[in-house]
C-alpha cells in the first residue's frame, strides 16, 4: 500500500531566524491534527531561483516568503494574481504539481481582516486614512485601503520619492505629506497606519507628533515587537483605539495554510497567545 505524501511548507528568507511562522503554523498543524511539516529557509540570494525551483521535487507544496525576497519571488513565479501584481511583492507561493510556482500576497488580507476582528465597527469610509512609510508593507496596506473605500490617503514618507511614486501607482486619492508635516495632517483622520519599522526592538523610535489624534481613531502599527510600540501607546492615551500588529500577521498566513494543508484555521485568542509565549 503506498502511503499519502505528507505536505511540506515554509518561510524562506534571509536572516530567518526571527520569524513566528514556523511557531505559528506549527501550532495550527497541531492543533488541527493535520499530517505536515513548516520550516524556516533561509538562503542567500544567488540561490533563492536554484532553491525555489528545487523544492517542489521534496515534497513542498508551497513556502511564505519575507524579507528581502517578496519582489524578487515575485519575479521569479510562472503565474501571478493580480493583487500581487499591483502590490508588486509575494508572500505566498503555491507550488503545483508539474513543478510551476504561483505567486499571491496575502499581507492586505492580513491587515484587513486584523482591523476587522480587534475593531468591529471600523468603517473604512468614514474618513481620511494616514499611513506612515511607502515601502513594500505600505503598497499592500494601500491597495486594501482604496479597495475598501477609504475616501483619501494621506502618504506620508522619509524618501518622498518613494511615495510620490505611489501615487503615480494608485491614483489621485492618495495624497502626498512631506514627513515633517506628517503630525499636521492627524487631526480629521479616522485610520492611522505605521507601515515602517520605527519602533520596532532595535530601531528608532517613531518621531512624529501624534498629540493631533483625537480619541477614537483607528491606530494600528504593523509592528509587533514590541506588541506594544511607543507610537501605540501614545495613542491609546489619547483614546484612541490601537490595533497592534501581530494580528495581521496571523490572519494573512491563514489563506497559506488553507492552500497547502487543506484545512481552514481560526485567528482566536488562544493562537495569539501561543505567539506571545
Amino acid at each position: 500500500m503506498t502511503l499519502p505524501k505528507i505536505p511540506l511548507a515554509g518561510v524562506v528568507g534571509n536572516p530567518i531566524a526571527h520569524s513566528k511562522s514556523p511557531r505559528l503554523h506549527g501550532y495550527w498543524l497541531r492543533q488541527m491534527r493535520v499530517p505536515g511539516h513548516y520550516v524556516p529557509i533561509e538562503v542567500t540570494p544567488d540561490k533563492l531561483m536554484e532553491t525555489l525551483r528545487f523544492l517542489p521535487n521534496i515534497g513542498f507544496v508551497g513556502l511564505n516568503v519575507t524579507v528581502p525576497y517578496k519582489e524578487k519571488a515575485l519575479a521569479i513565479a510562472d503565474s501571478v494574481t493580480d493583487r500581487a501584481t499591483i502590490i508588486g511583492a509575494a508572500n505566498t507561493l503555491n507550488f503545483r504539481r508539474d513543478g510551476k510556482i504561483h505567486a499571491d500576497n496575502t499581507d492586505g488580507y492580513g491587515f484587513l481582516q486584523n482591523i476587522r476582528q480587534s475593531v468591529p465597527d471600523w468603517d473604512p469610509r468614514g474618513g481620511p486614512a494616514v499611513v506612515l512609510g511607502a515601502g513594500g508593507a505600505s503598497r499592500a496596506v494601500v491597495v486594501t485601503l482604496l479597495d475598501a473605500g477609504v475616501p483619501e490617503i494621506r502618504l506620508t514618507n522619509r524618501t518622498r520619492v518613494r511615495a510620490e511614486k505611489m501615487r503615480e501607482d494608485f491614483g489621485k486619492r492618495i495624497k502626498i505629506v512631506d514627513w515633517v508635516q506628517a503630525g499636521n495632517v492627524l487631526d480629521d483622520a479616522t485610520t492611522v497606519i505605521n507601515t515602517t519599522s520605527l519602533g520596532m526592538t532595535g530601531k528608532p523610535e517613531m518621531r512624529v507628533p501624534l498629540d493631533g489624534l483625537r480619541p477614537g481613531t483607528v491606530v494600528n502599527d504593523l509592528v509587533y515587537a514590541p506588541l506594544e510600540t511607543r507610537f501605540l501607546a501614545t495613542a491609546r492615551a489619547q483614546g484612541c483605539r490601537v490595533v497592534d500588529g501581530l494580528g495581521m500577521l496571523l490572519h494573512q498566513a491563514v489563506p497559506g495554510f488553507e492552500r497547502w494543508f487543506g484545512f481552514r484555521p481560526d485567528v482566536t485568542p488562544a493562537v495569539r497567545e501561543a505567539m506571545l509565549r
